[in-house]
């Protein structure tokens, strides 16, 4: 802004070119058009986009806010290339190299792998597709005894590793997390996997702000007693890694995740602090003020201190867009012009935007931006009455972000309104002050740091004792089903409709806008009719089946000891995105771990379902699966084909195989049988055909035999198998062998979640990844630069 005379010759805000709260409003249209578009515009136009809107925005006219809508594009398009140019290609091939480079975060060692983000060096010697980069290591525990390598790994540590890059590829599910996205926010080029650890080499040793981090860490662990000790860490310092997967799931029924691990809201705590601390100096020693004003000297702390808290934290990006708010704001007021809370925020806005468009990505961007809105426009004025203003901000948040909170995570805590009460001023009051000044204390005289840390722990663990109860109430976690886009504006209306002041009415046209969001209508399948879902679960297989009032699990997804658990991380909560909140039976058809390991989640997730499995396969099931078992449910027959009953279980070979028949066809599932297997069911060929099939084993060379997929006979054929799977499934040739029987083979590899319908409109299949389209999607990309290859070769001709 700038300063001019008014009437009354007092200072009157003009706003300058692009910085007022209409032009942040279109920046951030203009940026939401690109990051959630299908496809990324060419990177030519984003630099006319960028060019018109800033001639535009700067040219005084009515249309500036046109200027800054463009200026959002043209920003976000080449942000986005510059991100995507980061990574490696999507068509890229698993490649070994051997990198030098730094530990740049604290590695999470494991029982059986450690994981860590390892920035190479920008070194001419180094392959140009790594140099400079930073990727997300892997590093696998090896079999036998003596020293494990691995565990010598430490924060901010140079090695020199030999490690088999990918691209950044991740699962596609209904309601799932998006690992790509996650990549290209994190600025990570891809993953890897260290290989030959006996060559990896230690080239300097831990130093920096990572290494204080990782001792700060290991002294709380080791000075503070009890189990506080996990939390302390993850308030002081955004070390998490000490959380079970029990405490974020109590969290999230808390509606707490907020709060623990170094937040924006704690930033803006520690620079208020700050600034408090630098106006009590200067009113000790007045002289300062001769040589710099008060004002400007508290928010010089305030922004030092947020930074220096961001620091601490790693950078984690909450930390630093609230850092940039902090600094516009401090900026403004050394600046010394009148910034009203609504400005101030448009600054923030367009600082975070113009610097990182892609945060818009970020959960944590909307949450904070119109937490703060809601607040600015519900609460105005300022009320003596600090307790009634408290209440009534935690009222106005927990009803105004609920849209979002239900859009952007598919669950909200009933529980989280009066828990916050509780943890908010206690947590953020008394647990982050005595964390803080441990590390403090810990980081000046060694061992200093002792009774605060123990103090914060005691003082944390006694509300979570408390609140543990109402985490475990199953009334206390609220799981929504997936709704369309446009229920989320819906929504955001209806909440604005019903926070106008008292006498506007109106009130159930509002709360019937928030419907469509919070209760979505779903489409069942009719009497007859059967609805089936094929996960992507990487190597593995878990798939869901419903009709019209009942619902069954065939495989719980893949699962590996102290690591990543499909039933925990993708089963349960596409289900709950499905609108599940119970399921009538769980199949397994065989115990390997890549079809039952997430079984144990999945009975947490739904207890009382009945689980049958063939006889011997694991302990605790209610039934074996044999072949002559049936049961129909709306219209719909189910029968177990294999194995036979009171044959001794022999892995593989004894899967269930579940025939689900219709009277427009069957649909086939036939866990891992291999070839053997297949020849005792063609003694029935007859039970054979269906209109659909998923590939028994993954598409390996021992199944699917020629007689067996001439029996077959489907439309459809769908593989439940890993994107570059060591075990390369599916084999091409069996994928060509159901091709030359008809059957359109698609793959969750490259198609995410598979979704088919079979009933009275016939065979009906959707793929998750065309059908909602990303922009930063690998395998899509990787499909487009294949058909532009095939499109180029043909056009070059046989010479070219």
């Amino acid at each position: 802004m700038v300063i001019a005379a008014g009437r009354d010759g007092a200072p009157a805000a003009v706003p300058l070119p692009l910085f007022g709260k209409a032009c942040a409003a279109a920046l951030l249209v203009g940026v939401c058009v690109i990051v959630f578009a299908p496809q990324l515009l060419p990177r030519g136009l984003g630099v006319v986009g960028v060019c018109v809107g800033l001639l535009m925005g700067c040219w005084p006219s009515r249309w500036r806010w046109l200027g800054a809508a463009l200026l959002g594009v043209g920003c976000a398009c080449l942000h986005g290339h510059a991100a995507l140019a980061r990574q490696l290609p999507a068509t890229a091939a698993a490649v070994d190299h051997v990198l030098q480079g730094r530990v740049i975060s604290l590695p999470d060692h494991g029982a059986r792998s450690s994981r860590f983000l390892f920035h190479v060096d920008d070194d001419a010697a180094l392959p140009v597709e790594v140099r400079g980069r930073v990727f997300a290591m892997g590093w696998h525990a090896q079999a036998g005894s003596g020293e494990d390598p691995r565990r010598r790994v430490q924060a901010g540590a140079r090695w020199r590793l030999h490690a088999r890059l990918r691209p950044p590829r991740g699962l596609r599910n209904p309601g799932g997390f998006d690992a790509e996205r996650h990549a290209l926010l994190q600025g990570v080029a891809g993953s890897g996997q260290v290989r030959e650890p006996v060559r990896a080499r230690l080239l300097a040793p831990a130093s920096g702000m990572p290494a204080w981090r990782e001792r700060m860490a290991a002294a709380i662990a080791v000075q503070v007693m009890g189990g506080g000790a996990r939390f302390v860490q993850a308030l002081a310092l955004g070390d998490t890694r000490a959380l079970t997967q029990a405490d974020w799931d109590d969290l999230r029924a808390l509606g707490l995740t907020h709060l623990i691990a170094i937040s924006g809201f704690h930033v803006g705590l520690v620079a208020g602090f700050a600034a408090w601390l630098a106006g009590c100096a200067w009113r000790v020693w007045p002289p300062l003020g001769r040589y710099w004003p008060r004002p400007l000297g508290m928010a010089v702390a305030a922004v030092s201190g947020a930074a220096l808290y961001a620091a601490v934290a790693g950078f984690a990006l909450p930390t630093v867009r609230t850092v940039l708010m902090i600094a516009v704001l401090a900026a403004a007021r050394c600046s010394r012009r009148r910034v009203t809370v609504g400005q101030a925020l448009a600054l923030a806005a367009l600082a975070v935007l113009l610097v990182d468009p892609l945060a818009v990505l970020a959960p944590g961007f909307w949450l904070s931006f119109a937490g703060v809105l809601w607040l600015v426009w519900c609460l105005p004025g300022r009320d003596p009455r600090w307790l009634r203003t408290f209440l009534a901000a935690q009222g106005v948040a927990t009803l105004a972000l609920l849209p979002l909170t239900v859009a952007l995570f598919g669950q909200a805590s009933r529980a989280g309104p009066l828990v916050n009460l509780l943890a908010i001023p206690w947590w953020s009051l008394v647990v982050v002050p005595l964390a803080l000044l441990g590390t403090a204390l810990e980081a000046l005289v060694e061992g200093a740091g002792r009774w605060p840390w123990q103090l914060a722990a005691w003082c944390f663990e006694g509300s979570w004792w408390l609140l543990g109860y109402a985490a475990r109430s199953p009334l206390a976690l609220w799981w929504l089903p997936q709704a369309r886009d446009a229920a989320l504006l819906a929504a955001v209306l209806g909440v604005a409709w019903l926070l106008l002041p008292r006498g506007s009415g109106g009130r159930l046209p509002a709360a019937l806008l928030c419907l469509p969001l919070l209760w979505p209508a779903q489409q069942r399948p009719a009497d007859g009719e059967v609805e089936l879902l094929v996960m992507d679960v990487g190597q593995g297989m878990a798939i869901w089946v419903r009709t019209r009032t009942h619902r069954l699990l065939y495989d719980t997804g893949p699962a590996a000891v102290g690591g990543f658990d499909a039933g925990e991380r993708i089963v349960v909560p596409t289900l709950h995105a499905l609108g599940e909140g119970r399921l009538d039976r769980l199949v397994l058809s065989h115990g390997d771990r890549d079809h039952a390991g997430g079984v144990a989640a999945v009975r947490r997730g739904f207890p009382r379902t009945l689980l049958l499995a063939p006889q011997g396969a694991l302990p605790g099931i209610d039934a074996p699966c044999h072949a002559g078992q049936s049961w129909r449910w709306d219209g719909v027959d189910f029968q177990f084909l294999h194995p036979r009953p009171g044959t001794s279980y022999q892995g593989n070979e004894s899967s269930c195989v579940l025939r689900i028949a219709t009277a427009q066809g069957a649909i086939l599932l036939a866990g891992d049988i291999g070839a053997r297997s297949e020849a005792q069911l063609l003694q029935a060929p007859s039970t054979l055909r269906a209109a659909l099939v998923v590939v028994p084993h993954h598409g390996s060379d021992g199944s699917s035999s020629a007689p067996w997929v001439a029996a077959v006979a489907p439309r459809l054929a769908i593989v439940s198998a890993g994107h570059g799977n060591r075990f390369r499934h599916p084999r091409p040739a069996v994928v060509a062998r159901w091709q030359d029987a008809g059957a359109e083979v698609l793959g969750t590899a490259d198609s995410g979640a598979l979704r088919a319908w079979l009933g009275r409109e016939g065979l009906h299949v959707r793929e998750q990844r065309v059908f909602q389209p990303r922009w930063w999607d690998a395998a899509e990309r990787a499909r487009s630069a294949a058909i532009l290859s095939a499109v180029k070769q043909a056009a070059d001709g046989p010479e070219g």
